[in-house]
């Protein structure tokens, strides 16, 4: 069975290689030759590895490679090392925690974007970074307070799709809808590089998605697809639509196009489930298999995608303890609603429903609308016995978004169905 694995694996990745870099602009790889050049012929010139290291930085965005954060994080450090005075430096430490925010490590990220603020530069994208790393660690004012500072911007670099992701956590799909409109208006009447501008039409289809309006979340997919040929996030968002569509052939493909471009564990998971869906067990244990391997497969790996490994334990009733001890880790690093709702989670896989309830009370405190949070509560109050506040929150679930998940809201369904029918 190791060999197998290992041969899959092996073939995964040399497909990989190339489809990922016939998916990229040539305009990003050009520029990082052209600064590595320049670094090769002057290196104590500190800008030049700023440059560097922020075009690492869009290349990682592009592709979807993370090993492109840390040779970003190399570069900007070494510009940071050339110039030690903290105000001539503002742009490389805005960037370094921009790779901070990137890698997971969010109190870093925080500490570096207050450090380029206390710069007294007049550049406010510092404030969108300690937003962003205040989110992650659960402190949605001081999130809301930075992004406030960034109002009197316009174009691209005002807040619209940050502010729409605050809107959604706090309960109002609708603004959050409108704001990433506006964001998504905004990158392309302000010629935002390709990628940026289909990385917002892919959030206003999830944002359509969560909502279950299928159909309006496939045209935003296919408008980044349009904008970004092959971008990996269009791809799999597609494939997503596709699988609501009960396309499931459609839904394989796009999961593969998407994985060939770089095989993140949550294509491949889902890519399992459509298997799993389409009655092709073997098929589907080769791609859950990889997800583990790939959650594994190195030190940044486990620190990117602890929540998803233990979400993909939990859901998919795979190793219970470690679903448990992935997401308490993670809670040492990222106090989010969303981690408290996969802890949650794999607290009830454990047997825990009591503890399960307290972290998914947590994971609720805002009101978020979101169909996967109501079903996990659905269930905890199932398991505790409490069938009303069982069967109120698995209708919120369906009534949410009936698509919230390919397997999961079958388990919804027959659940509620049985609650319905007076059965525990």
């Amino acid at each position: 069975m190791k060999r197998r694995l290992v041969l899959a694996i092996f073939l995964l990745l040399l497909f990989w290689a190339p489809a990922n870099q016939f998916a990229q602009p040539v305009a990003t790889d050009q520029l990082i030759q052209f600064y590595r050049s320049r670094v090769a012929r002057d290196p104590d010139d500190p800008f030049n590895y700023n440059r560097l290291g922020a075009a690492y930085i869009q290349k990682a965005r592009e592709s979807g490679d993370i090993t492109y954060y840390n040779l970003a994080e190399t570069a900007l450090k070494k510009s940071l090392e050339l110039v030690p005075d903290i105000a001539a430096a503002a742009s490389a430490t805005t960037s370094l925690a921009a790779v901070y925010l990137a890698k997971h490590e969010f109190k870093a990220a925080l500490t570096y974007a207050q450090k380029a603020v206390e710069t007294g530069s007049r550049d406010l994208y510092p404030y969108a970074l300690i937003g962003d790393a205040s989110i992650e660690l659960g402190q949605y004012d001081k999130a809301a307070e930075a992004y406030s500072k960034m109002l009197g911007l316009s174009g691209p670099l005002h807040p619209h799709s940050r502010l729409s992701y605050l809107h959604f956590l706090k309960g109002d799909p609708a603004g959050a809808l409108e704001y990433m409109r506006r964001a998504v208006r905004a990158s392309i009447e302000g010629n935002a590089p390709a990628e940026n501008i289909a990385w917002s039409q892919v959030q206003l289809g999830d944002l359509f998605f969560h909502a279950g309006d299928v159909t309006k979340a496939e045209q935003s997919y296919r408008d980044a697809l349009a904008t970004y040929p092959r971008y990996h996030r269009g791809l799999a968002g597609l494939a997503r639509a596709q699988s609501a569509h009960k396309k499931y052939r459609e839904a394989i493909e796009l999961y593969h196009g998407a994985i060939g471009v770089i095989p993140l564990p949550e294509y491949v998971a889902a890519l399992g489930d459509v298997y799993a869906k389409t009655g092709r067990a073997d098929d589907a244990k080769k791609q859950y298999d990889l997800v583990e391997y790939i959650g594994r497969l190195n030190t940044l790996n486990k620190a990117l995608y602890n929540r998803e490994l233990a979400l993909f334990y939990a859901d998919h009733d795979m190793k219970p303890i470690a679903a448990h001890e992935l997401a308490q880790k993670e809670l040492e690093v990222r106090g989010d609603i969303y981690t408290y709702d996969v802890l949650a989670w794999a607290l009830y896989k454990n047997g825990k429903a009591r503890e399960a309830l307290g972290a998914m009370t947590e994971a609720l405190k805002l009101g978020t609308k979101d169909a996967r949070l109501f079903f996990h509560a659905g269930m905890i109050h199932h398991s505790l016995g409490e069938m009303e506040k069982a069967k109120e929150y698995l209708s919120r679930a369906l009534s949410t978004n009936p698509h919230f998940h390919l397997l999961q809201a079958d388990v919804a369904a027959r659940t509620l169905k049985q609650l319905d029918s007076g059965r525990p």
